[in-house]
C-alpha cells in the first residue's frame, strides 16, 4: 500500500503539551527548516519546480512560498499568543494564496524570507517561559483552543511536512 503523498508524516499533532525534550526537538526542526528546503530545491530546474509533488497538489514552487506564507503566520500567531489573551487567530485561504502572481518568483525569494523570520522567530520561541507555553489562542476555522506548545508541534511538523513533499517527488522522479 501506498503511503498517501499528501501526508508522508502522518496528520499534524496537536497536543496541547510538549515536554521539555519536545520544545527542543521542535526548535531544532524549526533552525534547520531554511536549509532542508534549500537542500530540497537545489539544483532543480523552472520545468521541475513547476511540478506538481502529487497530482492535483501544489508545484514545488509553490510549496517553497506556501511554507514561508505559513510561518509568518506563526510569527504573529506565537506574539499574539505572547501579548493578548486567548487572541483568536486570522485564518487565510491558503490555495488562494498559493494562486496569487507571486507563486512565479523564485524559490530563492521565499527561502531568504524564511530564513530572516526564523531569525526573528526563534528567539521569540527560545524566550518563551515555562508557564507560557501553555497560553492559549483559538483557530475559529476549527473551532478549537489550542497552545502556544500546539503551535510549536504543529509548525515544526509543518515545515518538515512541505520539505518531505518535495523531496518525495525528488525520490519518486529520480532528480
Amino acid at each position: 500500500m501506498r503511503a498517501d503523498p499528501r501526508y508522508p508524516l502522518g496528520p499534524m499533532p496537536t497536543p496541547l503539551e510538549l515536554s521539555v525534550q519536545e520544545r527542543q526537538t521542535a526548535l531544532e526542526h524549526l533552525r534547520r527548516l531554511s536549509g532542508d528546503l534549500r537542500a530540497a530545491v537545489a539544483g532543480l530546474s523552472n520545468t521541475q519546480l513547476d511540478t506538481p509533488y502529487r497530482d492535483g497538489g501544489w508545484t514545488v514552487r509553490q510549496v517553497v512560498h506556501h511554507v514561508a506564507e505559513s510561518h509568518m503566520n506563526a510569527f504573529v500567531r506565537v506574539k499574539l499568543a505572547l501579548t493578548e489573551e486567548n487572541p483568536t487567530a486570522k485564518p487565510y485561504e491558503e490555495d488562494r494564496w498559493a494562486a496569487l502572481p507571486d507563486r512565479l518568483l523564485p524559490p530563492e525569494v521565499s527561502l531568504t524570507l524564511l530564513e530572516a523570520l526564523h531569525a526573528r522567530l526563534l528567539p521569540v520561541l527560545e524566550g518563551v517561559a515555562v508557564t507560557d507555553w501553555r497560553r492559549p489562542w483559538t483557530h475559529p476555522a476549527q473551532g478549537r483552543t489550542y497552545t502556544l506548545d500546539t503551535l510549536l508541534a504543529m509548525y515544526s511538523w509543518h515545515g518538515r511536512h512541505h520539505a518531505a513533499h518535495i523531496t518525495g517527488l525528488r525520490e519518486r522522479q529520480g532528480w
